[in-house]
């Protein structure tokens, strides 16, 4: 199948190799075109513009946000360059109010629409094991499933609506953050105990939390291992933002999202711009003054010792 792929950060550019090693005809395009060199290396079409990678019968966008999507979509020319017929693949965490605005455009042109974002971080992405929201008109699933397959390991399909797919996103990375604060104020009061992360973690994500998402950000916080960042922390503090904005449109109340938020927040005040967003850990040790404690408890050995 021709493909066209836009958007190639770390994810983007893990899905598309994918579709190539599955014998698809890929065209890629970036904001920064240094990024699409790897994947020209293993047979991609390196296009000079958008509207020059969506001459195949299917577009994939990984794009970061809603900004990056209105520029490049709706306001770009992409959707005029695509042929009537055309699907458009959208796997970015976006809005629920752009994706309904996307919805109406594509139809308003005769094109397909489909919200596949994913969860996964890059190295389930380069493994092809992600899972992926499906929400579309089902002649246009059924178009680009082998396409998803290549990309995943589990397809979940939400309806017809695309927007559903995009709630249930935001909704699922609201649960994440709230995994990782409690995880990380948790840690914070063990340590001012004298009881490391590490153990605790050990404890909690074998017994009461023994699922992937507490392991996995269990054993980034234990490492104190948050670069590089597999999600960045204003990612998160853009899905926090995503959600609140869904719940307000809904009339949904979402009181630990202002929790996420100033957490985020404080983080993004300090600096950590580049840092993964379990680094959240770092923000509750800071509010409890914990490195100013280890290093008082360090000296007040060190003296006693001499």
């Amino acid at each position: 199948m021709r493909v066209g792929f836009i958007g190639l950060g770390a994810m983007g550019s893990a899905m598309a190799s994918n579709l190539i090693a599955a014998g698809h005809a890929v065209s890629v395009w970036n904001r920064s075109p240094a990024a699409c060199k790897p994947l020209a290396s293993l047979g991609a079409k390196v296009a000079s513009t958008p509207e020059r990678a969506a001459q195949g019968s299917v577009v994939c966008s990984m794009l970061a946000n809603d900004q990056a999507v209105r520029e490049v979509v709706l306001q770009g020319g992409l959707l005029d360059a695509m042929d009537p017929g055309t699907v458009h693949v959208n796997h970015a965490t976006i809005s629920v109010a752009l994706a309904r605005e996307l919805t109406e455009e594509h139809a308003r042109r005769g094109l397909g629409y489909v919200a596949a974002p994913v969860f996964g971080r890059p190295d389930m992405a380069a493994a092809a094991t992600l899972n992926i929201l499906v929400a579309g008109k089902p002649a246009a699933i059924e178009k680009v499933v082998p396409l998803l397959q290549a990309m995943g390991s589990k397809l979940w399909p939400l309806g017809d609506t695309p927007d559903r797919a995009n709630v249930v996103k935001i909704a699922g990375n609201f649960m994440l953050a709230t995994a990782i604060e409690s995880m990380a104020e948790a840690t914070a009061l063990t340590r001012a105990y004298g009881v490391s992360a590490a153990d605790f973690l050990e404890v909690m994500t074998n017994t009461l939390f023994a699922s992937p998402a507490y392991q996995g950000y269990g054993k980034l916080i234990a490492e104190q291992r948050f670069k590089p960042a597999g999600f960045a922390l204003p990612l998160g503090f853009k899905d926090i933002g995503l959600a609140q904005a869904a719940g307000e449109a809904a009339r949904v109340p979402l009181p630990f999202a202002g929790v996420l938020r100033d957490s985020l927040l404080e983080a993004l005040a300090e600096g950590d711009e580049d840092l993964d967003w379990s680094a959240l850990a770092r923000v509750a040790a800071r509010r409890a003054h914990l490195d100013e404690r280890d290093s008082l408890e360090g000296s007040a050995r060190s003296q006693e010792g001499r």
